[in-house]
């Protein structure tokens, strides 16, 4: 399939309505299309009026395009992450099962739902999704983003799992299931253990990058008391398709600005067995990135940095994991989701905000010219509101495992309705 076949297709996505639910799919890095190849979709829904929510199996696309709910069971109540993630809902690598949130950013925890039986079980612990070789699942604490000022600009200390300064104590956590068929709810404890802490990080960085990071922690215990430092912390782990490799953030994402921290942002890159880690991307200080994700080859990174040529403008670029060829792709510069088509090298699907609503674009990575841009609903109201909530959506456009649809989330009303692109 060329670039050519994004144009052919139609001027709007198919939508797929959930009655009465405020429906998404996970996230743009999680592909929500089920593994065995069967075409299914798994997506959260909500109820605005008693703020709970389930999990959803779409069974496959008809002669028409159009979706049937082939499953749906209860998932727990809504947080405020929720309107932006759903539930992390994620396919087992057989796709007999699901994983999904539970619990809350105090006290986290993750479930895993056998389709075929309906049993669930759940261990403490968070997760961005699960990998797409399934087990152990790899994940840094969301309560410390939330607790840092994510999502409502406030600053929470008392609010983190574990204490901002205590570095040894968190970072990147690896859960398991118990080794032995799905058991009851909370009927067994999993196995968790803290894989890569903070300090392990700053450990791995070049020298001139920890020591300018000591720097900073000196400056700020001056100002803000003994004891103090940057916020500094493990999120946003994003895995290959093939689970070869993964990258995850290291950084202050989102502290408060009165605190005074300097922006600090670095996008490393390691193995499934954290063997080999590598500094792929530095946007601290004055530089800046943001959206980092995996191109289908697994060796290639995609996502928004600064021009080569200008360095004060960000652009759409791509670099290798081990932070070598960084490179221009496009003048694009909303700063939205992008990720690279499985079937068509060339073909890039990213999304931006508008002072109306939101599009999805379809880029060439050859030429950088954008071939076709589709205006899509983002937000109710006169403006985007700011925040985690069921006012506005992120479209998060994602490949199937072909390469041949690209899911969005949409929001046409009241409720968010998932719609679909054939190419």
């Amino acid at each position: 399939m060329s670039v050519t076949s994004a144009i052919a297709a139609p001027p709007a996505p198919l939508p797929h309505p959930v009655p009465d639910r405020w429906s998404l799919h996970s996230y743009y890095t999680l592909c929500p299309y089920a593994p065995d190849g069967s075409d299914r979709l798994l997506v959260s829904g909500a109820d605005l009026a008693t703020r709970t929510g389930e999990i959803i199996v779409f069974g496959p696309a008809g002669a028409d395009g159009r979706r049937a709910i082939e499953t749906r069971f209860p998932a727990g109540p809504v947080s405020d992450a929720y309107w932006h993630t759903g539930y992390w809902q994620t396919w087992s690598p057989d796709a007999r099962a699901v994983y999904f949130q539970g619990g809350n950013l105090a006290a986290p925890r993750i479930r895993r739902h056998d389709l075929a039986t309906g049993v669930t079980a759940e261990i403490a612990g968070d997760m961005e999704g699960a990998p797409p070789d399934g087990e152990p699942i790899l994940s840094g604490l969301l309560g410390m983003l939330y607790a840092a000022g994510y999502g409502d600009g406030r600053y929470k200390p008392d609010a983190a799992p574990v204490p901002f300064q205590a570095r040894d104590r968190h970072g990147l956590f690896e859960y398991r299931f118990p080794d032995s068929e799905l058991q009851t709810l909370n009927s067994r404890p999993g196995e968790a253990r803290l894989r890569l802490s903070i300090n392990d990080v700053l450990q791995k960085l070049p020298a001139a990058t920890r020591d300018r990071i000591r720097a900073t922690d000196r400056e700020l215990a001056a100002t803000l008391g003994a004891g103090d430092a940057a916020t500094l912390m493990l999120y946003c782990v994003r895995w290959t398709r093939d689970a070869r490799r993964f990258l995850f953030f290291f950084g202050n994402h989102c502290v408060v600005k009165e605190r005074g921290e300097p922006k600090l942002t670095y996008i490393l890159t390691a193995d499934r067995s954290l063997d080999e880690i590598h500094v792929a991307l530095d946007f601290s200080y004055e530089r800046r990135g943001v959206h980092w994700s995996w191109q289908p080859d697994g060796d290639h990174l995609i996502g928004y940095g600064p021009d080569p040529q200008n360095p004060g403008r960000q652009c759409l670029a791509e670099v290798r994991y081990d932070g070598t060829g960084y490179r221009k792709l496009s003048n694009h510069a909303s700063g939205g989701h992008p990720s690279v088509s499985p079937l068509d090298p060339d073909l890039i699907v990213t999304d931006e905000g508008t002072a109306t609503g939101g599009a999805v674009l379809f880029i060439s990575k050859r030429t950088g010219r954008t071939i076709r841009r589709v205006d899509l609903p983002k937000f109710i109201g006169d403006r985007e509101p700011p925040g985690r909530n069921p006012l506005r959506i992120c479209h998060h456009p994602v490949f199937n495992h072909r390469g041949d649809k690209v899911l969005v989330n949409t929001l046409p009303g009241k409720n968010a309705v998932l719609a679909e692109f054939c190419l």
